[in-house]
């Protein structure tokens, strides 16, 4: 399931269902003496390179099946939980509350309550798999300050096409964890 073989030799996937970008060179980043100062501070930071040309596209590839992997992970157990979800409140809403007894209320409600939850924690459970992985929060911090990196070398002047690299900030779960630099993902989907 490696999207890559279908891109260019400098091309990756911005985001999800998008079309491939080309990376914009390091030497239009360095050109930028504000954004060379910020590179070099970022990567002590972040231990990465963000003047190698081959290591942020790897990182922009990897980050990219990262936000693949999690909206699957969310639309395998979120879409279940929504339709399941919606139609125990919809059939209770227009038929159990006018069940007289309230026993037969009691044996909807019961199982439709654990149906519900049981999907509901499997739901979190993933979420927290995917989102408190250290591994994938160095990518997505190592993804978020070559954003920051761009964005200040496009304000100071640096010939880079708007909304470079085409993803937004993780405004969560962008943590930098040195100790799990060298560590396997948790959930078994290695993004090597």
């Amino acid at each position: 399931m490696d999207e890559t073989t279908d891109l260019g030799e400098w091309e990756f996937v911005g985001r999800r269902g998008t079309e491939p970008v080309r990376i914009v060179p390091a030497e239009v980043i360095s050109a930028i003496p504000r954004a060379r100062t910020e590179a070099e501070r970022l990567g002590e930071e972040l231990r990465f390179d963000f003047l190698d040309d081959r290591a942020v596209l790897r990182m922009l590839r990897r980050r990219h099946q990262d936000e693949v992997a999690m909206f699957n992970a969310g639309f395998r157990t979120g879409v279940p939980l929504a339709f399941i979800g919606f139609g125990a409140a919809v059939y209770w809403g227009g038929v159990v509350q006018f069940w007289e007894s309230g026993s037969a209320r009691l044996l909807f409600a019961g199982p439709a309550v654990a149906v519900v939850l049981a999907l509901l924690v499997v739901f979190v459970r993933t979420a927290a798999v995917h989102w408190g992985d250290p591994v994938r929060q160095n990518l997505r911090a190592r993804a978020k300050g070559y954003r920051e990196l761009v964005h200040l070398a496009r304000r100071e002047g640096a010939d880079i096409p708007a909304h470079y690299p085409h993803y937004g900030p993780y405004p969560f779960a962008a943590t930098f964890r040195p100790e799990a630099d060298r560590a396997e993902t948790t959930d078994g989907e290695g993004l090597s």
